[in-house]
């Protein structure tokens, strides 16, 4: 039997709210144990429970990522609308492979616009592990 996912039995309404045209913020914790926190555009694949994040590869919040190794780091990305609000929670990890980036770059296309070219493009990916919220 399949382990349980996260994003099971959520509704309509988180699922529309995480389609929605929404700025939010991607956390990670630096090694001085202080949060990192950016505003950054972010899509969600239900089926997988993945939140992705694009982002140039020479950011901090990627190189911060990347000197964890290759287990990643825990993360959350929060987006607000009112009283609406929603955070995901889960380990980060930075993909780098052409496919990966562009199948990132094609969902935040749907969601915002057409990204901007950037030939160091990486995805941060971010395995769900535990949503909280108001939808």
């Amino acid at each position: 039997m399949g382990q349980k996912s996260p994003l099971d039995g959520k509704g309509e309404e988180f699922l529309q709210f995480w389609q929605e045209r929404h700025l939010c913020t991607l956390t990670t914790v630096r090694r001085d144990g202080t949060p990192h926190v950016v505003p950054v555009g972010v899509t969600l694949d239900v089926e997988s429970a993945i939140a992705r994040v694009i982002s140039s590869g020479t950011s901090h919040k990627v190189r911060q990522i990347l000197a964890a190794g290759p287990a990643g780091v825990p993360a959350s990305v929060c987006q607000v609308d009112g009283r609406r609000w929603s955070t995901l929670e889960g380990r980060a990890v930075v993909r780098d492979d052409p496919g990966a980036v562009a199948d990132a770059e094609a969902r935040y296309e749907q969601r915002y616009k057409k990204p901007r070219p950037n030939p160091s493009r990486v995805v941060i990916e971010i395995s769900v592990t535990k949503v909280l919220g108001t939808v």
